[in-house]
């Protein structure tokens, strides 16, 4: 028709637009604060966020640029007591860095604040978790989990990434002050991960006498047959066998030799059981310890501590002389780079929520294994209510999000039946008005989320994502829809004090 032929340059723009909307970016700033046993630093970085299907596929949103902006050098870790931090003083710290990269805490969008090793025993640490996250947005993951942390460490050391391009099995070994976090990935994904007691200030040396030794120094200390007291003069014979058995005992962790009962005795409190790998092709290096077995300190105690000695031991071992090296994007601040960089990610694109409850933070997961899913898919709500009502006491939460793999290809039958069961349990257990929280590994969050909804009606809200694993034990947090609705942010954390 005359009307069509006419209009054809006005519909192309129309088109193009539409198009353009569909594949149209979003950008969002991060940050990392990262407070560590012996130091503490801060990251910027710019996430990029973008439409990755073509024109007329489902769209799939997918960070496709992660940019550091900048990185603050690494400063000591300011202490009140020896069991205490000193929260003042690191605010000061991190306000100094926003300022020195140029951002105010009103300008970002998502980000990290870490609290970890030995800083994360201290009285204080929830108290400073809580003062610091209001400088990270309104969207704030805070998380003091060792295997978190190890996984962190390893995107931000580029292990992740070499392991994914190069299909290989990469461990990567983050060695602090008070922790050694390990995580082993295999094409990119997660094999194993935990965290260890073994550290460069496990041992503190000041005027060439011992100043302080940890629970964890003084277990392998002893396993060796030696006595390393505070007081005691800092002798270097004994460190070297100190050092020389924590460098072994990170031999086990990487699967290099059998594990010993030690290894299970310096496990760091909240890790997870670490079953050690094998066949590791690789490992990288990072934290505080990795420079010092770069480099050899001519002055051994420079940092007050047996850092460079761990180093040095580490660099003699089976670590290094069986396994091939990777060199470290980053070492001292692989933490906090990844904190900034890694710890978002995004839902799938086929997803139910409603915007006016979000974001909601530090909602405890229930994970369901295949065999619970099953007998909810047959409707069984009894034993989900019951479930459900053990898990909130055991968390002493009135709110949580239930979590589980789901179906690839369910029959209506069973959503229908799993939208009944998960509507009957949580409506009977949470408090009026509390909202429904889903999360789903399979593509299938919409058609189940409009299943519960139906049922809800306006009585409660309901969120249901896909696309995101989540474990039990871990915590969510769920931020304002993107890129027009189709995508939450959301991370997956832990938060474990000692």
């Amino acid at each position: 028709p005359a009307w069509l032929a006419a209009s054809d340059e006005a519909l192309t723009r129309l088109f193009l637009s539409i198009m353009g909307a569909i594949m149209d970016r979003s950008v969002i700033t991060s940050v990392g604060i990262d407070i560590g046993t012996s130091t503490m630093q801060v990251a910027f970085a710019r996430l990029t966020l973008e439409n990755t299907a073509g024109y007329f596929a489902v769209p799939h949103i997918a960070f496709v640029d992660k940019k550091l902006l900048y990185k603050s050098s690494a400063r000591f870790t300011p202490l009140k007591t020896q069991t205490a931090l000193d929260e003042e003083a690191i605010r000061r710290a991190v306000l100094l860095e926003y300022g020195n990269a140029g951002f105010s805490p009103s300008g970002i969008d998502t980000g990290a604040v870490i609290i970890t090793g030995e800083s994360a025993r201290k009285e204080n640490a929830a108290r400073l978790l809580d003062s610091l996250s209001g400088l990270a947005g309104e969207f704030v993951v805070s998380t003091v989990g060792p295997d978190l942390e190890a996984v962190i460490a390893g995107k931000g050391s580029g292990a992740a990434r070499f392991s994914r391009v190069n299909g290989t099995r990469v461990a990567n070994m983050d060695i602090g002050g008070g922790t050694a976090n390990v995580a082993v990935f295999e094409d990119g994904e997660v094999a194993c991960m935990g965290s260890f007691d073994i550290g460069g200030r496990l041992i503190r040396v000041d005027g060439g006498r011992i100043s302080y030794v940890s629970e964890s120094a003084a277990k392998i200390a002893l396993s060796e047959g030696l006595s390393i007291e505070p007081g005691d003069a800092a002798r270097l014979n004994s460190l070297r066998r100190l050092c020389e058995a924590m460098a072994r005992l990170l031999e086990q962790a990487a699967g290099i030799t059998p594990p010993s009962p030690l290894l299970v005795e310096i496990r760091t409190k909240g890790s997870a059981a670490f079953i050690p790998p094998e066949g590791v092709e690789a490992i990288c290096f990072s934290g505080g310890v990795a420079d010092c077995i770069r480099s050899r300190e001519s002055d051994l105690f420079r940092y007050g501590d047996i850092g460079p000695i761990l180093g040095e031991e580490i660099l003699r071992s089976r670590l290094c002389a069986q396994v091939r090296q990777l060199p470290a994007e980053e070492t001292i601040s692989a933490t906090v780079v990844g904190a900034g960089s890694h710890t978002a990610s995004v839902s799938g694109s086929t997803i139910l929520h409603r915007e006016n409850i979000l974001p909601l933070k530090n909602i405890a997961a229930l994970k369901l294994d295949r065999a619970e899913q099953d007998r909810c898919y047959r409707g069984d709500y009894v034993f989900l209510k019951e479930r459900v009502g053990w898990f909130l006491r055991q968390n002493d939460a009135s709110q949580l999000i239930l979590a589980m793999e789901g179906e690839a290809n369910p029959s209506y039958a069973r959503l229908k039946a799993l939208a009944a069961c998960v509507y009957d349990a949580l409506d009977a257990i949470l408090p009026q008005g509390a909202p429904l929280l889903l999360a789903l590994e399979r593509d299938t969050a919409r058609a189940l989320g409009q299943a519960i909804e139906a049922l809800a009606g306006q009585r409660r809200p309901v969120i249901c994502i896909d696309a995101v694993r989540i474990e039990q034990g871990d915590y969510v947090d769920l931020g304002r829809p993107m890129m027009d609705g189709m995508v939450i942010p959301v991370i997956v954390k832990t938060l474990a004090f000692g």
